[in-house]
């Protein structure tokens, strides 16, 4: 089981931790990109540059998961601080 599932994450304090599980709940559940545009708090984006192909959703102001949404799958899922 993953650390952040386990509670035990060393690098999310515990209420960005349980942001960030409810996000990707969203995305292992997701079978389009369209679902993840709800709740508008996603705030579902595609990627540029060096990252196209890759997907993000916001999980506060700092904090992202960035992905690829491949057949209805979710693929190379990361958890980034983008500031």
């Amino acid at each position: 089981m993953p650390t952040i599932v386990a509670g035990k994450s060393k690098r999310l304090p515990p209420d960005l931790a349980r942001r960030a599980i409810r996000r990707l709940e969203y995305i292992n559940y997701a079978v389009s990109l369209d679902d993840l545009k709800e709740p508008p708090s996603n705030r579902l984006h595609a990627l540029k540059s060096d990252r196209v192909g890759q997907y993000s959703i916001s999980i506060n102001d700092k904090w992202r998961i960035c992905f690829r949404f491949i057949g209805g799958h979710a693929y190379d899922v990361r958890i980034i601080d983008y500031h």
